[in-house]
């Protein structure tokens, strides 16, 4: 006790060190990491909750966290540095764009009223579409390998800013290249200047790998208070580096035989499954041998550990996005009537003008609802997923480049009206896309079922309350593209309609999926308690088979 103000200080565990503790009052910390300040008489471990010596208020306790949080910025705002968040978000915004605007060149493809949807055109868009999948995951293995890389990084500074931009700057330039492979298949230039692009990208991450182990106060605490700092730079830069140094293969065989270049291109994207099933091959036939004592502060940190689930969902909603943006892009530029066509052609009337274009909004509406929902599904899965997996990443990032190529589907379906005579092919490509965007989004629910005790919330595991309605969701878009892919080729003169209605059917049984959901369940227990009775012996079994049922939804 010091005077009447004076009160006993607790802890919660035992004495603690003096550097673990932060003393609070009135705005002043008194850390050792913040000298000068005026000490108080609050004392409580770092990390954990206040220990007050009298009934406190929750006001004060968010004073005291505050406080704390100013305290860290003092700190570095003397060293210089600042958290890296605002800048991951700023670069996971930046590449999910350039991610989803690769599309471009292939929704561009001029096809001319003339000209028929023959097989030529048919095989343009299927090799104008691999490329832009090939160079889609490439950008995502870059946001995953940058994602990774700040995880290394816990602080920046202007510096480590700067090159930051200097990599974004350098992703930018990736649609332009992307552009001319897809212009000139024949000439090796684009291969070259994309595989260019690439090595930069990895050079100026290794530049940020140096630059951070060089001052490693911007290291995370982890790798800073390693032993072995020397030997996890070695080790992340090896993992940063592996794919431009194929990529400058691809850039040299490129030069003379191109094919090779887009086989070293695929083999990045597939780089950290190669390796793992590489090694597991090799623990297989040599055995497994456990890493020296040394190395297990660098393999503790594993950069081939799947994303964080938040990571994930950013990533994935400003795909999303970005394709929904996409949409009225189209209709801004193709679809606003010339002036003079309009006081020439429709006698002034900007009504009947726009009444053309009636085909052009009606598929709009309908790929916008198709990308929205898609959203809907994809939000929903994942609001029930406790950590993505691997497998689930790959299977994710599949479903979002076949999502970025939906505005070439709104594409072909704006299309209907001015080329009916190719309507046929159109929405069998459309459907396509449609498919596959969805077809990934219920393999990524499969995979996570697979280890759901690891990955699933308990409600939409095997027998849990929400399992029957999530397999509905993420069933119904499959299910509807591949129905109308069928009705095409069974009546082919009516493509177009089949197409309309399933765009304008799928959101209303989007919203009475649960009310269908319910009934399709009663009905079969309906149909289950209508069996005759078994015999007590055959009882048991049945009542084990009866727990893998969905409960009600």
């Amino acid at each position: 006790m010091k005077g009447a103000r004076g009160t006993q200080q607790q802890r919660v565990s035992g004495d603690l060190p003096e550097s673990s503790a932060i003393r609070v009052v009135g705005g002043s910390c008194a850390s050792p990491r913040c000298p000068g300040k005026k000490p108080m008489r609050l004392l409580w471990p770092l990390g954990s909750g206040p220990i007050m010596s009298g009934p406190q208020t929750p006001e004060h306790t968010l004073d005291a966290q505050g406080d704390s949080s100013l305290c860290r910025k003092d700190e570095d705002i003397r060293e210089g540095t600042q958290s890296s968040h605002r800048m991951l978000g700023f670069s996971d915004a930046l590449l999910s764009i350039i991610a989803t605007v690769m599309i471009l060149p292939v929704t561009h493809t001029e096809i001319s009223p003339e000209q028929q949807f023959d097989k030529s055109i048919q095989r343009l868009l299927a090799t104008r579409i691999a490329v832009y999948l090939m160079t889609f995951l490439i950008v995502t293995v870059a946001w995953a390998a940058h994602t990774r890389l700040f995880q290394v990084v816990g602080k920046i500074d202007d510096t480590l800013a700067l090159l930051n931009l200097a990599c974004m700057m350098t992703i930018t330039l990736l649609p332009y290249t992307f552009s001319l492979m897809v212009t000139f298949p024949d000439v090796p230039l684009g291969i070259f200047l994309f595989c260019v692009c690439v090595i930069a990208i990895g050079v100026v991450q290794a530049l940020i790998v140096g630059y951070a182990f060089h001052f490693p106060h911007l290291l995370s605490p982890q790798i800073r208070c390693s032993a072995h700092r020397a030997l996890s730079r070695r080790h992340i830069l090896h993992l940063v580096l592996r794919g431009p140094v194929l990529c400058f293969l691809a850039a040299i065989f490129s030069l003379f035989f191109f094919p090779v270049s887009y086989l070293l291109m695929v083999t990045v994207i597939f780089l950290p499954y190669i390796s793992k099933a590489t090694s597991w091959c090799k623990d297989r036939l040599v055995g497994h041998r456990d890493p020296p004592a040394r190395n297990a502060e660098v393999f503790s940190f594993d950069l081939h550990e799947p994303l964080s689930k938040e990571r994930v969902e950013a990533f994935s909603d400003g795909v999303y996005a970005i394709v929904a943006t996409l949409l009225i892009l189209d209709i801004c530029e193709d679809n606003v009537p010339d002036p003079k066509a309009v006081k020439e052609q429709f006698r002034g009337s900007l009504v009947a003008a726009l009444g053309a274009y009636g085909p052009h909004f009606l598929a709009y509406f309908g790929s916008f609802a198709t990308v929205g929902l898609l959203w809907f599904a994809h939000h929903s899965l994942f609001l029930h997923v406790r950590k993505a997996t691997q497998a689930m990443g790959l299977l994710n990032t599949l479903s979002l480049a076949f999502v970025g190529g939906l505005p070439l589907a709104y594409q072909q379906t704006a299309a209907f009206a001015r080329q009916p005579r190719d309507e046929l092919e159109r929405v069998r490509l459309s459907c396509a896309i449609v498919f596959f965007a969805s077809i990934f989004q219920f393999a990524i629910w499969t995979a996570a079922l697979l280890r759901q005790a690891e990955t699933l919330q308990p409600a939409v595991r095997f027998g849990g309350q929400e399992h029957a309605f999530m397999f509905a969701k993420l069933a119904l878009y499959p299910c509807a593209s591949l129905l109308a892919f069928a009705a095409t080729c069974l009546l082919s003169r009516f493509s177009t309609a089949i197409f309309h209605v399933m765009q304008i059917a799928v959101p209303f049984a989007f919203l009475l999926l649960r009310l269908l959901v319910r009934l399709a369940l009663a009905s079969l227990r309906g149909l289950r308690h209508l069996r005759p009775a078994q015999p007590l012996r055959s009882q048991a079994p049945e009542e084990a088979q009866s727990q893998l049922l969905p409960s009600s939804c």
